[in-house]
């Protein structure tokens, strides 16, 4: 499978990560069955974080790595500093504490990614990075990031780091598909925008999208007078991404391809570094996105999937 570097990650890291929101102990053999599979097309990165199930997401995965005897086989990518109803946890304490929970449930020492869950702007770049730092140093975690980090804050932050000569971020994960959305999924989330693409393709910083395939949006499963899944229908469903899915459909006949295979080779097309957060739940939807993953897009075709020749 292709493969990424990032800064301060020895292994490579691969260009499908799974996801693991969905892992649980009552359904822990299903779980084993995907990471067995998800190794045997080549993968090794896996996204999970510290609210995922409760904490069970991180469980089950620990306790695979253990039982498989294959931590080493694995980058791991959790995050952590989410909000809880009290609000923002963007700070040194809850850092640490989710981190070290974390590290305890996955049964290891170390996470090869560690990534702040969200933002919170009123905290000083600063601050975030000197206690992040913390823990690189401590040998806990290798590389840094930010899930749901706008690139102005990304920048900031980094300046900072180089400024005070410090370990700055090497990777950013926020969403990022074909098609667009009209608002945040979920409260507080970041999907990538132009001016994101821009600064990446500028930057050249890995970004690791999550909902990369606009949560089954390609998938055939929905339609302009189909609207029995709300959030979806709020979140993806627009004139301009009804024509990107017509362009999808008809570039894939034109390869020969899937539309999900289209929609994730425009993710991982882009002209900077990318990798792409997968829920692919059988060994079939993994080969699937594997294929995907090989097909080549040129500029040309990502702008006209993507709408913007029009608008130029």
């Amino acid at each position: 499978m292709e493969t990424i570097r990032i800064a301060g990650v020895e292994k490579p890291v691969s260009r499908l990560i799974k996801g693991t929101d969905y892992f649980r102990h009552s359904d822990y053999e299903t779980a084993a069955a995907n990471l067995d599979a998800f190794l045997a097309i080549g993968g090794n990165t896996v996204d999970t974080a510290r609210i995922y199930c409760g904490g069970e997401s991180e469980e089950v995965l620990g306790r695979y790595m253990e039982e498989r005897k294959a931590r080493d086989r694995f980058v791991i990518l959790t995050k952590g500093a989410h909000h809880d109803e009290r609000g923002p946890r963007v700070n040194r304490e809850a850092i640490r504490e989710d981190l070290l929970t974390s590290l305890e449930k996955l049964r290891t020492d170390h996470v090869e990614l560690y990534a702040l869950h969200r933002d919170d702007p009123n905290v000083p770049v600063g601050e975030i990075i000197e206690a992040l730092n913390e823990h690189i140093e401590a040998g806990r975690i290798g590389a840094i990031g930010g899930s749901n980090w706008t690139w102005q804050r990304l920048r900031e932050a980094n300046a900072w780091a180089e400024a005070h000569g410090l370990v700055g971020f090497a990777f950013s994960s926020p969403n990022l598909s074909l098609a667009k959305a009209n608002e945040p999924f979920w409260p507080g989330c970041v999907s990538a925008d132009r001016e994101t693409l821009r600064w990446h393709e500028e930057a050249q910083m890995p970004l690791l999208s999550w909902s990369s395939l606009a949560r089954g949006f390609f998938s055939g499963r929905f339609s302009p007078v189909r609207r029995d899944d709300p959030d979806i229908v709020r979140v993806f469903y627009s004139d301009a991404n009804w024509e990107r899915l017509r362009r999808a459909e008809q570039l894939a006949r034109e390869k020969g391809a899937s539309v999900v295979q289209i929609a994730l080779a425009w993710v991982l097309n882009q002209p900077f570094p990318t990798c792409a957060l997968i829920g692919a739940r059988n060994a079939e939807e993994l080969r699937s996105c594997r294929e995907g993953m090989n097909i080549k897009l040129t500029r040309e075709e990502l702008d006209w999937l993507d709408l913007i020749a029009e608008e130029r």
